[in-house]
């Protein structure tokens, strides 16, 4: 294997590691803490079994009922419940999410593309943006503002956290729209 299809995997796996090092320093500090003995909470082998997914087989789910494109599989857990959830969400071209926030601290590697990321404004700013590459990581804090998405491909991010979570658009508006230079791709 090329060291550039492996690269976004090692990333994606230590995203993960450190996902799950933050929740396990989080669960000792509150023992009394839901999720704090996170083995107990998914079970152990032989109960839990071994998975490997591809990922031309996912299954894609409209993002937050979004009718733009961007679509969400869930790879682990589920984002709407207390619990590590691991997610990857893909963007169409030109679709950016708005200035929003989450209650739980996120963790996201670029599978596939540039994702051009925001933060700390209340409207997109794209000369401000900054755009990641395959193999890049972003922290998104608990209650960081900040906004993302695709400019002319399509990108994959991989995402995990510990929910349940949501996105708190900060006009209450819609999560997704057509950046203002996008075409339409009606």
């Amino acid at each position: 294997m090329k060291a550039s299809r492996v690269a976004p995997w090692v990333v994606a796996l230590t995203t993960v590691a450190i996902g799950w090092l933050s929740l396990a320093s989080s669960g000792a500090q509150q023992t009394a803490a839901p999720g704090a003995n996170r083995q107990a909470e998914f079970g152990t082998f032989p109960n839990r079994e071994f998975i490997r997914l591809k990922l031309d087989n996912l299954k894609w789910n409209a993002t937050e009922n979004n009718k733009l494109g961007v679509q969400t599989a869930v790879l682990e857990g589920d984002p709407s419940k207390p619990g590590f959830y691991l997610t990857i969400n893909k963007f169409p071209p030109g679709v950016m999410s708005r200035p929003h926030t989450h209650p739980d601290e996120r963790h996201c590697v670029v599978l596939k593309g540039t994702w051009y990321t925001g933060e700390g404004t209340k409207e997109w700013a794209p000369a401000k943006e900054v755009g990641l590459k395959s193999g890049e990581y972003m922290r998104h804090p608990s209650g960081g503002l900040h906004y993302d998405g695709a400019h002319d491909e399509e990108v994959w991010v991989l995402i995990s956290g510990s929910g349940p979570t949501r996105a708190d658009v900060l006009d209450h508006g819609d999560l997704f729209g057509r950046i203002p230079s996008a075409k339409s791709s009606k």
